[in-house]
This record gives C-alpha cells, sequence and structure tokens, in this order.
C-alpha cells in the first residue's frame, strides 16, 4: 500500500508540474498563431487538457468487452462535465480569494463574461438532448453522435474567429525550456507543450489508477469510485491550470479553459459513447446530469448579467457535495 501511495502523489505531482509547463508552452503556441487569450484557453488548452479524460472513454466504449466496462465510458462522459461545472470553477473561486486574501489588488474577474454566458448557452443546449436521448430508444441514435461532432466543430470555428484581447499584451514568462530566448520559436513551444501533454496524460492514467486501488483497498463502493473518485481524477489537469493561470494574475485564461473543456466533454466523448453504446441512463447518470444543469445554468445567469464573482464560483463546489451527499444513500456507502 506504501508503493500505491508514493505512486498516488508522484502522479498528481507530475500532473502539476507538466501543467505549468503545458500552460506556459501553449500561451507562446497562442502568441505565435495571434489567437485572443480567451480562444488559447478555450481552444488549444482546453483541447489538450481534454484528452486524459476522452481517452478513458475511447478505451472503454470501442475496446470495452462487457457492457460494465462499457459504462465507464458512459459515465466518463457525464462525469466529466459535472466535475467542470463545480468542482473547476468552485477552485477559480477559492483561488480568487485566496490571491485577494494575499493583498492582489482586486477580486474582480478579468474576464469576457458574456463570451462565457454564451458557452454556457451553447453547453446547456447540448448537454440538454443527450439526456433526452439518453431515456429514448429508437435504431438510428448512433448516427446522432454526428451531431455532436458538428456541434464542437461549429464552437471552434466560433470561438477562433470571435477575437478578443489578444495574447500579446499579456505578461507571458519565458519558455521553460529556453528561458533565455525573449521571443522563442514556434517549433520549441510546440515541442514543450508536446512533451508536457504527454507527461499529463501518462501521469492522469496512472493518478486514475492508483485511485481505483486506493478506493478498492479503502472499502469503498466501486459504484462511488466510478461516479466522484474518478471523473475528478481525470480532470485533474484543467484544475491544475485554473489555480497556476489564477496564481499569474490570467483568470481569463482559466475560465476559458474550463468553459472550453466542458464543451469538449459534451460533445467528443458523448458521441462516441452515443455511437458506440445504446446510451441508456439511470438514475445516478440522471442525477448527475441534472447538477450539472443546475450549476451551468446559474453561472449563465450571473455570466450574462456580468455579476461572477469569487463567491458565486465558490458555491459551484456545494453542488458537487450535494451529489456526494446522493451517492453515498443512493449506493448505500
Amino acid at each position: 500500500m506504501l508503493t500505491v501511495c508514493l505512486l498516488f502523489l508522484a502522479s498528481a505531482a507530475a500532473i502539476y508540474v507538466a501543467c505549468e509547463y503545458f500552460v506556459n508552452g501553449i500561451e507562446w503556441v497562442g502568441w505565435h498563431l495571434r489567437l485572443g487569450a480567451t480562444a488559447v484557453g478555450s481552444v488549444l488548452a482546453a483541447f489538450g487538457t481534454a484528452l486524459p479524460e476522452s481517452a478513458v472513454t475511447f478505451m472503454a466504449v470501442f475496446f470495452g468487452s462487457t457492457q460494465g466496462g462499457k459504462d465507464i465510458g458512459v459515465g466518463a462522459a457525464l462525469g466529466g462535465p459535472l466535475v467542470l461545472a463545480t468542482v473547476a470553477y468552485a477552485v477559480v473561486g477559492f483561488a480568487l480569494r485566496h490571491r485577494a486574501a494575499r493583498g492582489a489588488p482586486s477580486a474582480r474577474i478579468d474576464a469576457d463574461q458574456r463570451r462565457l454566458a454564451h458557452d454556457q448557452s451553447w453547453f446547456m443546449v447540448i448537454f440538454v438532448a443527450k439526456l433526452v436521448l439518453g431515456v429514448l430508444v429508437f435504431s438510428w441514435k448512433p448516427w446522432l453522435a454526428l451531431l455532436f461532432l458538428s456541434a464542437y466543430g461549429i464552437y471552434i470555428w466560433r470561438e477562433l474567429g470571435a477575437g478578443g484581447a489578444s495574447l500579446a499584451g499579456e505578461d507571458i514568462g519565458p519558455l521553460k525550456i529556453c528561458p533565455c530566448q525573449s521571443h522563442p520559436s514556434v517549433f520549441r513551444a510546440l515541442l514543450q507543450t508536446g512533451v508536457a501533454l504527454v507527461v499529463i496524460v501518462v501521469a492522469s492514467n496512472e493518478f486514475v489508477r492508483q485511485i481505483g486501488t486506493i478506493a478498492l483497498w479503502s472499502g469503498v463502493s466501486p459504484h462511488i469510485a466510478a461516479l466522484v473518485l474518478a471523473p475528478v481524477a481525470t480532470e485533474l489537469p484543467e484544475i491544475m491550470n485554473a489555480i497556476i493561470w489564477v496564481r499569474q494574475g490570467k483568470e481569463r485564461l482559466a475560465l476559458a479553459n474550463i468553459s472550453g473543456s466542458m464543451m469538449i466533454q459534451t460533445t467528443i466523448p458523448s458521441a462516441m459513447a452515443i455511437g458506440m453504446t445504446p446510451w441508456l441512463l439511470d438514475t445516478p447518470l440522471l442525477v448527475s446530469g441534472g447538477i450539472t444543469l443546475l450549476s451551468v445554468a446559474g453561472l449563465r445567469w450571473a455570466f450574462g448579467h456580468g455579476t461572477v464573482g469569487p463567491n458565486t464560483l465558490a458555491r459551484s463546489g456545494a453542488l458537487y457535495v450535494a451529489f456526494v451527499i446522493f451517492g453515498l444513500v443512493y449506493f448505500g456507502a
């Protein structure tokens, strides 16, 4: 068990360090591509950090030899958005409060809140559609997976064309692999980002594996491990990115990364699961979907009115606590 605990801590540390290199590298990639800060967070960073959980869904639905294995992929497609809509936003809120407590000039959120509100609206429409599909049975349901892929393609096109404040105005730290260069080449930025991403994927898979071992050893219900612990583990890169960017005073990138990751999680993994499984949702999955929508609806209203602050984001975490309590009661853990 000591080995398991050491691997657990080592993989978490590796994820954090790799995320430091990843966010630094992806900012320089965005700078070379002349992208706005929001697009860098919602498209480039989100696509990279969504790989671990997308890989979980892919492996489960394409290579799962049993229905239980495919159910893991279905759970991952719903668990990811739940964690992002509650825990990840709460982490940003607490990080902003911590920054203010340490004497930062202001805890005000520096972000395009109306644009974030628009993202929440997109998410809600797509997420409601996949929940409705989860309670219906018809033969051509798998073909609707193409609509989810198309929705994400439209989202990327809109984000990349929306413009916004350029990264040129951001304080980007020197590229970590060549700190002496004031303007590193795009090749070096891509190299650092790519290597960091590989480390994130490998370390995330190890982290998830050790979470499962610890849960089994401690007697936690397999259902609780799958619905509560595993999603948090797979979304750890986004959470780490949020902590790093808020610490650097770049909450615009942190919030865009969470928003973009939510769009990926509700389209790409869902398309895999809808196309390769019956996509029929049981009570716990429907409850997780309902809590996700409740959190996003509240954030959508607040972002739309420009009233989101650290406390608003921090309160999102309470909904995840509510889901954990529901899981404990439902499964009798």
